[in-house]
């Protein structure tokens, strides 16, 4: 029951984000819980692995690069969603991770 409703609080921060930054995109509630369900099962999968090999990198950066690499996984949702979420770079992925912290 958690997961769900992080899904649908992280569906509701994107249509706000959208909303709030222009060079990222939500056409829809539809398209934000879609997304949302995305975006958690990018996390359960590759997030865990990616954690692992980028540690050394992690404990080195005092933990900062965690943003980078939750804008990352943003970013590699968004390809995977196609149309309809759209975010127009990295940098903007990495102001939505810190938003969305």
């Amino acid at each position: 029951m958690k997961w769900f409703g992080n899904i649908l609080l992280n569906a509701v921060f994107f249509l706000f984000l959208s909303w709030l930054i222009p060079s990222f995109t939500v056409v829809s509630v539809g398209t934000a819980i879609l997304a949302g369900i995305i975006v958690a099962l990018v996390n359960m999968i590759v997030r865990v692995l990616l954690v692992f090999f980028t540690l050394p990198v992690t404990i080195i950066s005092l933990g900062l690069f965690c943003f980078v690499f939750n804008a990352l996984m943003l970013f590699l949702s968004t390809l995977l969603m196609g149309c309809g979420f759209i975010i127009s770079g990295v940098s903007t992925a990495l102001l939505i991770d810190v938003l969305l912290s």
